[in-house]
């Protein structure tokens, strides 16, 4: 009984990120987390275009709230916005953009569209990052295309803190499926090493010391 409860309350939870998602549009929010409080549900919706989100004087979210609120039975649910700094690190801002740009540009210029964005990702300083296309693309049969640069990983601890997200784009020859991948320059890697100037003069320190110790040696087995 306690699994099906926990079961029905995550399909809820996912029916209501996708229904926000569904009302404020592609390319327009990242993320929807739910965090629930003694005062109620507080809705927190990740954003680029906070403006479009809120709409003029807050009447989006007011509609929003009333949609929690009446459809899904939510108590008392509060809608906040947090703002995404940099776009170019989340993974699913640049996925429902190319995939946008391949529902208004055509599946013919793909390779333009991802070799565009993750250009636009690796020059704002990311560490690495991979975008996948799969569908009719350009041929009628379907294959997928990746394109890549940077530092990745995909097994371990490092891979933790890959941002990784999907999108779908509704092109006429047929459904091509977007995922995107982004290890941003802030992400922490356990198997990085950073050498700075002076553990670099301290290691050639230590290695001239070590070769000055082993002159004396010889000179003294020398004079012996």
């Amino acid at each position: 009984m306690e699994e099906r409860n926990t079961v029905k309350f995550k399909k809820d939870e996912f029916a209501i990120k996708e229904h926000i998602k569904s009302i404020l549009g592609k390319g327009k929010i990242s993320k929807v987390r739910i965090e629930y409080t003694p005062v109620g549900e507080k809705v927190i919706v990740s954003t680029n275009k906070p403006g479009l989100v809120i709409g003029k004087r807050g009447e989006k979210i007011e509609e929003l709230t009333g949609v929690l609120k009446n459809k899904f039975k939510l108590e008392n649910p509060r809608v906040e916005i947090e703002e995404i700094k940099n776009p170019e690190f989340d993974a699913q801002t640049i996925a429902d953009e190319i995939a946008l740009s391949l529902e208004r540009l055509g599946p013919l210029k793909f390779k333009v569209i991802a070799y565009k964005n993750l250009q636009r990702v690796m020059n704002a300083g990311a560490l690495g990052a991979e975008i996948v296309l799969g569908g009719k693309l350009p041929s009628a049969r379907a294959k997928s295309w990746r394109f890549s640069q940077g530092y990745l990983r995909k097994v371990g601890d490092s891979a933790k803190v890959v941002d990784k997200a999907k999108a779908v784009a509704q092109t006429n020859p047929g459904t091509v499926g977007v995922k995107v991948s982004v290890l941003p320059p802030t992400a922490v890697l356990k198997d990085r090493l950073d050498l700075n100037k002076e553990l670099i003069e301290r290691i050639r320190m230590n290695s001239t010391i070590k070769e000055e110790v082993k002159e004396i040696k010889k000179t003294r087995k020398a004079k012996k």
